[in-house]
């Protein structure tokens, strides 16, 4: 009888107080920020309407935290910014996470529609500039060094219409150096031929419109542009191979996927072929998309390839290539074998069945839980506006930890996203905003509040984050190949600011060592070519490393 009464008592009190969950090995906190994306949506369903977001992650003033930038919208007839609801906005970083607009004093509202943004200090004066990205109309601002910025478009020679095109919607862009002179060059992602008095109308039901499929518009090139040194750019795009490959570009990814030297774009394109442009030298670009097996998901169909990370997932030293697409898509994953060979991975790795349901925009690889393995985030929203039978427009974000031997676990609500209301969720980026060394990520969504996530990981492990700045190379250290060595295991990156959808992350260069509190060796591959070693470098901190002169 005794045992019964305990086994009840014990019963209730389970029911009152039920075990704690297992704690999340990758988990987020929301932080508001005042930013509302405003792409001016209308019925009619024009399509930059739903292509707008690109988020920048930067240190604008040198003051050592990194701030952000949002790009926003405009009158969509006009392509004008009509009212202060569609100015671009930059937020400055208190150090702890915290941010307040600059956005005026900075000169940063904008004019025309904006849609990505790159960041990079294209005159090496210390200062990174930002170079946006829009409908028909992009701008380079210059960093002026004392919290202001200065519109170059015209001197720099980036706003000459297309003679054969016409104006050009610009969603994003990414800065390299194509040459390793020590200059960064611009190379800018065209989406498709856009008309706002042509544009078909899409009805989904009778008097309701959603946003038409690419493939009733046109293909537009995309371009690179050769920094000459003096603050002027010269459109080589031609002469480069690149303007010969027509796309429907959504994003870039930017590394040096071979290891000889020289960086690389990869495209992600929209119902299309992607474009892999290999880098030869000499200022010419070979398109290598099919040779090398990533023109295509395996199963040979055209899917809707929105943003792009070329990250090394396996730690084997090579780039790989990340992007995504739409529901039942899937989240494509190619290994790197070397030699400009990929594999497709999505099926083997279980990405298939993991992201069939999702629709994604900005996937960004960072290793968030500091374990030495890179994750993959993704921000999450339909392109289409208009909720029918199965489909799911407004989508929470996801995360995806990496668990090594190419296999990943999906955090939803378990990394604390379902926190918030879904939204269709566009740019992404990531960096730590709070300086505890585990990066956070902030993100925009159409018509809705943008998101801030700190990240509350509960773990112990160790990190090293390194700021470079070149001397011969650029001094952005752009292209720099990276190996550090903790516990006897070896991990790689490559500097570069492009980040998945329209956006850009420009902060320094992650590690996480895991259970290791120093890392034995941190090699340094510059552009210029120059090798610099440091050895027995302990961890949790941000190294600030100079290239040697020699």
């Amino acid at each position: 009888m005794l045992r019964r009464e305990f086994l009840m008592l014990l019963g209730s009190a389970w029911a009152l107080d039920p075990p704690a969950a297992p704690l999340s090995p990758i988990h987020f906190v929301y932080r508001p920020i005042e930013f509302r994306l405003d792409s001016c949506e209308t019925p009619d369903r024009h399509a930059p309407e739903t292509m707008a977001g690109g988020v920048a992650v930067f240190d604008y003033n040198n003051d050592g935290y990194l701030d952000v930038f949002f790009t926003n919208g405009a009158d969509i007839r006009t392509l004008k910014k009509t009212s202060p609801r569609y100015f671009n906005r930059l937020f400055e970083n208190d150090g702890k996470g915290n941010f307040k607009d600059v956005t005026m004093k900075a000169g940063l509202a904008g004019l025309g529609f904006s849609n990505g943004v790159a960041i990079g200090d294209y005159d090496n004066d210390g200062w990174k500039d930002i170079f946006v990205a829009g409908v028909h109309g992009n701008v380079l601002y210059h960093n002026n060094g004392d919290g202001t910025f200065t519109d170059v478009t015209e001197k720099a020679g980036l706003n000459k219409p297309d003679v054969q095109y016409g104006p050009l919607w610009s969603v994003g862009g990414a800065w390299l150096d194509v040459n390793n002179d020590g200059l960064l060059d611009l190379f800018v992602v065209n989406y498709m031929a856009w008309d706002v008095s042509t544009e078909r109308r899409c009805e989904v039901r009778p008097g309701v419109n959603d946003y038409c499929s690419p493939l009733l518009y046109k293909a537009t090139p995309n371009q690179l542009f050769l920094n000459n040194g003096d603050g002027t750019f010269l459109d080589v795009s031609a002469d480069s191979g690149i303007r010969a490959h027509l796309g429907k570009g959504m994003g870039v990814g930017v590394a040096d996927f071979d290891l000889d030297g020289r960086m690389d774009m990869f495209v992600t394109n929209d119902k299309m072929f992607n474009f892999l442009f290999h880098n030869k030298g000499g200022g010419k670009f070979e398109e290598v998309a099919f040779d090398a097996g990533v023109a295509l998901t395996e199963n040979g169909q055209f899917i809707s390839g929105m943003g792009v990370s070329c990250k090394d997932l396996d730690n084997d030293g090579y780039p790989d290539i990340e992007f995504v697409a739409l529901e039942n898509e899937t989240f494509p994953v190619f290994r790197n074998g070397g030699k400009l060979v990929f594999t497709d991975m999505t099926d083997a790795s279980g990405m298939s069945r993991l992201s069939a349901p999702m629709a994604g925009y900005s996937p960004n690889v960072a290793d968030f839980d500091n374990d030495g393995w890179k994750d993959l985030f993704v921000s999450r929203g339909n392109v289409e506006a208009v909720q029918r039978g199965g489909l799911e427009v407004d989508q929470h974000n996801t995360v995806f930890r990496n668990l090594g031997q190419w296999r990943f676990a999906a955090l939803t609500a378990e990394a604390g996203f379902t926190t918030r209301p879904p939204a269709r969720h566009r740019g992404a980026a990531v960096g730590d905003f709070n300086g505890d060394g585990l990066l956070d990520i902030v993100v925009s969504a159409i018509s809705a509040p943008a998101e801030i996530w700190i990240n509350d990981s509960p773990n112990s492990n160790h990190w090293l984050a390194l700021e470079l700045q070149g001397v011969r190379s650029n001094r952005d250290g752009i292209g720099a190949r990276i190996k550090v060595v903790a516990g006897g295991t070896s991990q790689y990156d490559q500097r570069c600011f492009a980040a998945g959808y329209a956006s850009s992350s420009a902060g320094p260069v992650h590690f996480g060592l895991g259970p290791h509190s120093s890392a034995e060796l941190v090699e340094i591959r510059w552009p210029s070519g120059i090798i610099q070693q440091l050895k027995n470098v302990p961890a949790d901190r941000l190294l600030k490393i100079k290239e040697p002169a020699e």
